[in-house]
């Protein structure tokens, strides 16, 4: 029996793209036996599980574009440079009336990863771990340096994408036989080692925690061997990748509406090109 799996990478604003093509996804009513997410994949792979295709859209294009999430306001309310209270709390919970409870309640097989600054590894979590006020996944996507700590039950979090970009291998050890994998950079890009001032901040903002600082400095070098394995998987016809098909210009913390709709878009219509063969992959029958 197949065991058919769903992989997400982060990418903050760039995690436009995962939202359109969830949004595909959810119009055709697939779903998978198995699903994982990073950063801003974890929070649209919930989004995607719930159906709520309305408020990919709105957080992928409105909300993750809120010049109020970075910069000067960040720092002044939040007194970081990423200002995920404000994005969480803010749009929504109080805007949106976001409700995971359902998602909670219904504990479908899915998980999102943080790093653990106690254990000094990224670990998983279900939802039947999650809470009502986000704190969790407000911590899938807390970046290092960038932004606050996140304490949920006693652990100390951080965005798993420390160690854990593409996460593929999560996938694998959950025994899944295929991968469905959804990327948010175009093919041909270059993961840089990480920046100086970063590095030195993180080794001495996280000193309770050197495994933090380690992990950090191979980073990119955990990308590529990610990467690799889902080439691997593609070529043994195990893993159906998708990636934008073009470059929109924005970074991980910015991205004007303009740009993060075009983005969304490009999610949508990567998949619909290519919906013959994510159903033939997927052994769907028309």
């Amino acid at each position: 029996m197949e065991k058919i799996g769903l992989v997400l990478e982060g990418g903050g604003v760039r995690g436009a793209y995962t939202a359109g093509a969830l949004a595909w996804l959810c119009e055709q009513g697939i779903t998978f036996d198995y699903g994982v997410g990073i950063s801003s994949g974890a929070v649209y792979l919930c989004m995607y599980e719930m159906k709520n295709t309305d408020l990919l859209y709105k957080t992928a294009t409105t909300y993750s574009s809120d010049p109020a999430n970075t910069g000067f306001k960040a720092l002044a309310k939040e007194k970081h440079y990423v200002a995920y209270l404000h994005l969480f709390k803010d749009c929504l919970l109080e805007k949106e009336k976001w409700d995971i409870t359902p998602l909670i309640e219904k504990n479908p097989n899915i998980e999102v990863g943080a790093y653990d600054l106690t254990k000094g590894e990224t670990v998983w979590f279900s939802p039947k771990e999650f809470d009502k006020n986000l704190d969790l996944l407000r911590a899938t996507c807390a970046l290092p340096v960038a932004s606050a700590v996140v304490e949920v039950n006693g652990k100390r979090l951080l965005d798993g994408g420390i160690t854990k970009m593409i996460p593929i291998e999560r996938a694998i050890e959950k025994e899944c036989t295929k991968c469905l994998v959804i990327t948010t950079k175009p093919k041909g890009y270059v993961r840089k080692p990480g920046n100086k001032i970063v590095r030195f901040l993180m080794k001495h903002i996280y000193k309770e925690c050197p495994q933090a600082y380690q992990d950090y400095e191979v980073r990119h070098i955990n990308y590529y061997k990610q990467i690799d394995i889902i080439q691997k998987m593609v070529d043994e016809n195990k893993a159906c990748h998708i990636l934008p098909s073009e470059t929109v210009k924005v970074s991980r913390f910015k991205g004007d509406p303009e740009s993060c709709k075009k983005l969304y878009q490009l999610g949508y219509e990567d998949m619909e090109r290519r919906k013959e063969e994510i159903y033939q992959f997927m052994e769907i029958q028309k």
